[in-house]
């Protein structure tokens, strides 16, 4: 569409894509691995990978949004997490020092530099650790964002790609 910018996604990594914390209890079994034949090689190698479900990756390509890494992987989430889902390439967000700005009243360190790097785009953020405080902020600063948090102990579930479908969806045609 001429003029037309998709929303951004910013992605974090450990919660949404890599679930964990969930106890012995929760899950006996503990969680399911999958294999892909894209497996990553070397010492970067991170055996949480594993967790990822592949068909996060399509998923995920077909939301109509510009996909962003907002995780403290960096580029490792280009080279280790990309090709086992079958992603491209996607831009990452670098991140600041910390600060202590940023703690006061609760605000998350990622928030302001997400608000940033959107520089006015409608933006949704995946992360499981978003907080009313962050969606306050962004709300007063920005408006046009979603800030969905995911359940770490759980991951990304079909609730949340439809939620993020249907918000992305709304915003892609404006």
């Amino acid at each position: 569409m001429i003029g037309s910018t998709l929303p951004l996604l910013f992605l974090d990594v450990d919660g949404p894509l890599i679930p964990f914390g969930a106890a012995r209890q929760q899950l006996p079994n503990g969680y399911p691995t999958y294999r892909t034949g894209r497996e990553p090689q070397g010492a970067g190698a991170n055996p949480l990978v594993s967790r990822i479900n592949p068909a996060h990756g399509p998923r995920l390509l077909a939301l109509p949004c510009e996909l962003v890494w907002a995780t403290t992987w960096m580029s490792d989430a280009n080279e280790c997490i990309s090709p086992w889902i079958g992603l491209p390439e996607l831009p990452v967000v670098g991140w600041p020092e910390p600060s202590n700005d940023d703690e006061r009243g609760g605000l998350h360190w990622k928030t302001r530099t997400l608000l940033d790097w959107a520089a006015g785009r409608s933006f949704a953020w995946v992360d499981d650790e978003i907080t009313d405080a962050d969606r306050a902020w962004v709300e007063a600063h920005q408006g046009r964002a979603l800030l969905h948090r995911i359940d770490p102990q759980k991951g990304l579930m079909d609730e949340d790609f439809a939620a993020l479908d249907e918000w992305l969806r709304l915003r892609a045609d404006h």
